[in-house]
């Protein structure tokens, strides 16, 4: 399999399915946007505070896979064999959610992001995750999406906010406090 094909030359792109497309497609930038969220996830997975969460990371990277395999197939295209979102894919990462949030302090104010790399590479991580939501939602107003993939992502954010607290508990470091100036 060759990496260079020359079909994309002219500003177009395939969907699963073939059906062509610009490059500026909605559904391109979304599930670009899934993509970018994917390396970034690839990065929270390489950061040392994270080795005893490799397998969830990685199962993570899978599902974003799985959730751009939707997003890449043109709808309604039943030809094409693409995995599936699950109920139990957001059932798990509210178990994690639960897990972590039962060790750490209650919240008690809004966190600004940052105090360690491994922590703002989560916050990073979070904000495109909101990102692609949002652009999912943006999708589903022109075209059917499956409503799985947009629960899964605002769980993952959840989830990746919730991890972020994780790494400062763990880490010893503390989360600055948002104080609005009034």
């Amino acid at each position: 399999m060759k990496i260079y094909t020359k079909t994309g030359d002219a500003g177009t792109t395939s969907l699963f399915g073939g059906k062509r497309v610009l490059k500026s497609d909605l559904r391109i930038d979304t599930y670009g946007t899934v993509d970018e969220l994917n390396s970034y996830v690839g990065l929270l997975r390489d950061q040392s505070i994270n080795q005893n969460r490799l397998e969830l990371l990685v199962e993570i990277q899978d599902r974003l896979f799985t959730i751009g395999s939707i997003l890449a197939t043109e709808p309604g295209n039943t030809k094409v064999k693409i995995p599936k979102i699950e109920e139990q894919d957001i059932l798990l990462l509210e178990a994690e959610i639960d897990k972590m949030d039962a060790l750490l302090p209650p919240m008690k104010f809004f966190v600004l992001p940052g105090g360690h790399e491994s922590i703002s590479f989560g916050h990073v991580a979070r904000t495109v995750c909101r990102r692609a939501e949002r652009l999912v939602i943006a999708l589903n107003e022109v075209e059917a999406t499956d409503a799985l993939v947009v629960k899964y992502l605002n769980r993952l954010s959840d989830y990746l906010f919730v991890l972020c607290r994780m790494m400062a508990h763990e880490l010893a470091i503390e989360e600055t406090p948002w104080k609005p100036r009034m």
